[in-house]
């Protein structure tokens, strides 16, 4: 193995350790039946729902507010056309805890959070003859609205709606200067097949299978290891066989169980510690390891594709003996790096993180290997507990999913940048569809050494094991997903259906095959055959 280039590869280390960090499949979804903390009062028993809050001031349209559902109350249309506008009017006394001296009759109150039950608010308006309750909260989270435990009978029979502080705020503003404002309250379904999810789906499975293929259709012609990277070499004679000499990290059984356990350590330093700066430092990360990923992407499939240009060297101080074509790639894998950091919140900055981060983890691929079965084994079923402590179990402990909560970057204004995600083009509600990348990376590894298990045991399609966990892969991304769909959108621990479709399906096969055994000490004998050579 080649030592003498690692500091080109640190990023990478880097970019690694945080690649765990968002391993659950996440959506946001338009509904949650969460009876947590509720009761079961009749009258009280509606599923929470988003509810798109359209708005006009004097007749001019406003941004639409996202708000939430009550416990109780009116079901609200789902269809805009079915929607009726109505005017809104301010509650008198604001909170709406006591008779009220404004008119509501035919209008949507308006109301602030506190001072008494959500259930007495609403029945106070609803007394006052409004049509609904906008109940503004005292934050920016959408808090569920639920009954008290000394509600025994609820009747309400209007909608009410939870709205941010910032929203409602601006409608209070808008009604104390003596405006006009309407609003519009429906919840509108969403599609029963999420095409983005598709497309997620079809990434993903694409990333691995490329990661997988690179080496041996794309690299297989490849210029010299030492032209490959913009780093300085000691002497012309160095690495002439790319293949033997380009940097490999081999997994071992004690390092992935090491590995999971900082990436749990260091999780938790997240959850406790996030802010923007800390996010700001992973984004700067993935935007390293993304460059670097791009670079060696580009660099190889121009170098295969345009032999001459793969070959031209020039001669740099400090660098030494430098590929040409690598110099004037670098400086454009920097330039779209940056701008992704730039406009990551832009409504196309998800092309940028998805390219870079498809480059990052082929590279990762590439550079980190298992050597058998028995180092997958560990590696593996470390990540599936993993990843189902801190999506399922963390929240019993942390009173919310350490790792959901994470992802999304609570509180920060942030997301973590090491997720592949996807606009939902056909939602009414929008967001996005995403799945982290250790959801890739780690089954990638073991799709990646059935490939090289197959070309060195000269297996062919259907008796080797590449296809099988190719399909396995697939088969438990649809399954996450279907999960995800089931579950009402709540984010799933991935690698809990990753980890059987693709680590169950080649010890099966193994077993069946009478293979196993070569498979679990595949490294060893391999390397032992190289010691015993003459």
């Amino acid at each position: 193995m080649a030592t003498d280039h690692r500091a080109s590869l640190l990023p990478f280390a880097a970019a690694f350790l945080v690649l765990l960090l968002a391993g659950g499949a996440a959506a946001d979804d338009a509904s949650s039946d969460d009876d947590a903390g509720t009761s079961r009062t009749p009258g009280c028993s509606n599923k929470f729902q988003l509810v798109k809050v359209k708005n006009w001031v004097n007749g001019t349209e406003g941004t639409t507010v996202v708000g939430l559902s009550a416990k109780f109350g009116a079901p609200l249309p789902r269809d805009i056309h079915e929607a009726k506008k109505s005017f809104a009017v301010l509650a008198n006394p604001i909170d709406c805890c006591s008779n009220l001296t404004s008119k509501l009759t035919s209008s949507v109150a308006i109301a602030t959070r506190g001072e008494c039950t959500f259930t007495e608010k609403a029945n106070t308006a609803q007394a006052g003859g409004a049509t609904g309750l906008l109940v503004i909260n005292d934050n920016e989270e959408l808090y569920k609205m639920v009954c008290g435990e000394n509600d025994t009978s609820i009747n309400v029979t209007i909608p009410v709606v939870m709205i941010p502080q910032s929203a409602g705020k601006k409608l209070k503003n808008f009604l104390h200067h003596g405006a006009s404002v309407e609003v519009q309250l429906y919840s509108p379904n969403r599609p029963t097949v999420d095409l983005s999810a598709c497309f997620l789906w079809i990434m993903a499975v694409g990333t691995i299978v490329c990661a997988s293929l690179w080496t041996e259709f794309v690299t297989c012609e490849q210029v010299d290891e030492r032209y490959n990277q913009l780093t300085r070499k000691d002497g012309p004679d160095m690495g002439t066989n790319y293949r033997e000499d380009k940097e490999i990290f081999e997994i071992s059984a004690k390092g992935a169980i090491v590995f999971i356990i900082v990436a749990s350590v260091f999780l938790l330093l997240l959850f406790y510690f996030m802010s923007s700066w800390f996010v700001w430092v992973l984004i700067v990360l993935f935007c390293i390891g993304g460059i670097e990923g791009m670079h060696v992407c580009l660099v190889t499939l121009l170098a295969r594709i345009f032999k001459d240009c793969g070959r031209k060297t020039a001669q740099l101080p400090f660098l030494g003996e430098i590929l040409i074509l690598s110099v004037g790639i670098v400086p454009f894998c920097m330039v779209f790096a940056i701008l992704w950091a730039v406009y990551r919140h832009a409504s196309f900055a998800w092309i940028g993180q998805d390219v870079l981060g498809i480059c990052l983890m082929i590279t990762v691929l590439q550079m980190a290997r298992l050597p058998n079965i028995k180092v997958a084994s560990a590696l593996l079923s470390a990540a599936f507990v993993y990843d189902i402590f801190w999506v399922f179990i963390s929240p019993l402990i942390f009173n919310e999913s350490v790792m959901i909560a994470v992802a999304r970057g609570d509180n920060t204004g942030e997301s973590i940048p090491m997720l592949l995600r996807i606009p939902r083009f056909f939602d009414p509600w929008g967001g996005y569809d995403m799945i982290g990348f250790g959801d890739i990376i780690f089954p990638g590894l073991l799709v990646a050494f059935s490939y090289r298990f197959d070309r060195a045991t000269r297996k062919g399609v259907l008796n080797g094991y590449f296809l099988w966990l190719i399909l396995g892969y697939a088969v438990g991304l649809f399954i996450t997903y279907l999960a995800l769909f089931l579950m009402d959108g709540q984010g799933q621990p991935a690698l809990l259906y990753l980890v059987p479709c693709t680590l169950g399906v080649i010890v099966i096969l193994g077993w069946l095959r009478g293979e196993l055994h070569e498979l679990w000490n595949y490294g060893k004998s391999r390397a032992e055959n190289l010691v015993n050579e003459p």
